[in-house]
């Protein structure tokens, strides 16, 4: 057994970090040995990024996933926004508030669509794919599943968003305030895609727990075993 083959997982652990790139024929020695090694790293990755998004989907896709965090948590529209204090004051406070609760929650139960997406997108990696996330930076990995499941996931996401907003009376509360506002003198009429803003608001909010994840599969490994690591490739 090669010594790479013996010490794959603290390789992984370092390749995330930036620490060290995968061989290449040109920078290492050829032969099955080398290659397999570095079909096993590869699968390790693919593993640590398939914990990664499942950590991401279990985080978001419950109650309060985004409506009790601050960092996540979808606002009104800006349109809303700079009208809300004018509205609470026409005694629609209430509407305002269950509005904002409607968005988050249908933003958490899209989320789950998020699981599969990812999966596929992990699994349909190439080799190339493997080596750009391990060399390309802190978030790599979130980039590169943002650029293979955005699209997949925003078709996904909005009808869930549709269903949500509706079952919780979310068009609703938007037409009272927007009838409202609109009765107003002097006032730009609120015009706003509901489904579009949540669908949106609501991947940056996926992606941004993702990012966090990738984070923590980067640097915690790292940070356990660094001793290790200099002993072992002789690295600084």
């Amino acid at each position: 057994m090669t010594t790479i083959a013996r010490f794959w997982p603290l390789l992984l652990a370092a390749l995330l970090a930036g620490c060290i790139t995968l061989p290449t024929q040109q920078e290492g020695s050829s032969g099955s040995a080398d290659a397999a090694d570095d079909t096993r790293v590869s699968a390790a990755l693919r593993e640590a990024l398939r914990v990664g998004t499942e950590r991401t989907v279990d985080r978001t896709n419950r109650v309060d996933g985004y409506l009790a965090n601050e960092a996540l948590r979808i606002a009104l529209p800006p349109e809303l926004q700079s009208a809300s204090s004018r509205l609470r004051q026409l005694g629609l406070g209430s509407q305002v508030d269950e509005l904002e609760v409607a968005m988050n929650r249908a933003a958490e139960q899209a989320a789950g669509e998020a699981r599969e997406i990812f999966v596929d997108a992990i699994t349909e990696m190439r080799p190339r794919d493997v080596q750009e996330v391990f060399t390309g930076g802190p978030d790599a990995a979130t980039r590169y599943l943002r650029n293979q499941s955005e699209d997949t996931l925003r078709a996904r996401y909005e009808p869930i968003v549709a269903d949500r907003l509706e079952a919780a009376n979310g068009y609703g509360y938007y037409q009272q305030l927007a009838r409202a506002w609109n009765r107003l003198p002097l006032v730009e009429p609120l015009s706003v895609d509901l489904d579009a803003y949540v669908t949106e608001q609501a991947m940056d909010g996926l992606f941004m727990v993702l990012a966090e994840e990738e984070g923590r599969i980067r640097e915690d490994p790292v940070a356990r075993t660094t001793d290790l690591l200099r002993e072992v490739f002789g690295r600084e």
